[in-house]
């Protein structure tokens, strides 16, 4: 690594094209938690119950006014109608209830509360109505901001070296009918992970920790002798489990009570859309061409956490998703603040990290798509690594077997 960059404010969207995987101006920054702390005021820091569950009361208004308006659908709206109103209603209930995950994710990190017993009980109820199991998740999740972007260590979005993903050290000048490597590079197969992804890969993930840790990947999240878990956290993964059948019953009832295809339009296609936006949400906080993974020798907690990318929705869905897509930075760096007041903590945040802030407002659909299209793997034998595809190499750079 030479000389440190000169620009004053660095930010994803500069780096946008540039052979940023192979940067050899890149300096990781070095900032300790208590600078970046003391730039903060006192009182973003401040866990109040009561406000808190005001946003879970009005999320659950939200849902409820939601639902009510949707039993008019198929007796008031003439055929014609129904389809889009149902549309209508899964996008929207999906929003809504993404927040209340949020709510949920704020639990398991003790930012809804001072009392630890609050957050388990509303984390447990809250993620459990969502087939989530709650223990399970915040065990893993803790690990993952305990070592983020860490190479060996991160529990999520772990990306696979060249090496491991298989991918050639050149790309065929004449290729066969068929080469996987470069089909792997077309339009139509990065529409296909977006999709697959979206919709389907939080459940691949607590089933088969797809995206963790060598160690850890095939384990599911429900099972409480996984290696993503110790011994003394085994009755919390029952418990977990316990939550999520417990929903899953409700939801039998509640089928034989009306019918399974009244489950499947009240709750199982908004499940889907909230996992949708869930996936979507935490992948473009992590991924991204222009962000840093760090070997052991290179990583602390710190440069671990500037990883992350704030990213804007847009007010009306930032608003719903409680503020987890443009004050990201801000959470992994002080992760029991709550909701409320890190958009506040972030303007200070920014003013110090200066060029290190990570902020991106591409289109969150065209983010997607784009990363998914240029994040293949990391390469090389540094300390500090970056994120490229199989046909699109920096001039003058060599892949190495």
């Amino acid at each position: 690594m030479n000389a440190k960059l000169q620009d004053q404010k660095v930010t994803i969207k500069t780096y946008k094209g540039l052979p940023v995987n192979y940067n050899e101006t890149y300096v990781p920054p070095d900032f300790t938690i208590k600078e970046l702390r003391d730039c903060v005021p006192a009182h973003c820091f401040k866990r109040d119950t009561l406000k808190s569950f005001s946003y879970v009361f009005a999320d659950l208004a939200g849902i409820a006014a939601l639902g009510y308006l949707a039993t008019f659908i198929d007796s008031h709206l003439p055929s014609l109608l129904r389809i889009p109103a149902w549309c209508l209603y899964w996008v929207a209930q999906g929003i809504v209830g993404t927040g209340i995950w949020v709510i949920g994710h704020e639990c398991g990190h003790g930012s809804f509360s001072a009392t630890r017993w609050v957050n388990n009980v509303t984390g447990m109820v809250l993620h459990s109505a969502l087939l989530v199991p709650f223990f399970s998740w915040k065990i893993t999740h803790s690990n993952h901001h305990k070592a983020t972007n860490n190479l060996v260590r991160d529990e999520v979005f772990v990306p696979k070296h060249r090496r491991e993903a298989n991918v050639p050290s050149h790309v065929q000048s004449t290729p066969s009918w068929f080469d996987e490597t470069l089909f792997e590079e077309t339009p139509i197969y990065h529409i296909y992970q977006a999709i697959t992804q979206t919709f389907f890969g939080w459940q691949v993930y607590l089933f088969t920790n797809v995206t963790g840790p060598k160690y850890a990947r095939g384990s599911s999240h429900f099972d409480p002798n996984a290696p993503l878990f110790k011994p003394h956290q085994y009755y919390q993964i029952v418990m977990s489990v316990v939550g999520v059948l417990f929903t899953l019953g409700v939801l039998v009832v509640a089928s034989y009570l009306t019918s399974a295809s009244a489950v499947i339009k009240f709750y199982g296609v908004p499940y889907m859309f909230v996992h949708g936006w869930l996936v979507t949400i935490t992948f473009l906080q992590h991924t991204d061409p222009a962000v840093p993974y760090y070997t052991e020798k290179e990583w602390n907690f710190v440069r671990g956490a500037l990883c992350t990318i704030d990213r804007d929705y847009g007010w009306l869905l930032n608003t719903c998703f409680h503020h987890i897509t443009d004050t990201h930075v801000a959470h992994h760096l002080f992760s029991q603040m709550p909701h409320y007041n890190a958009l506040e903590a972030t303007e200070h945040i920014k003013k110090k990290l200066g060029k290190y802030y990570n902020f991106d407002d591409t289109n969150f659909a065209v983010a997607v798509y784009e990363n998914i299209k240029k994040c293949k793997f990391v390469d090389g034998d540094g300390d500090v690594l970056f994120y490229h595809n199989a046909s699109k190499l920096p001039k003058g750079v060599t892949k190495q077997e």
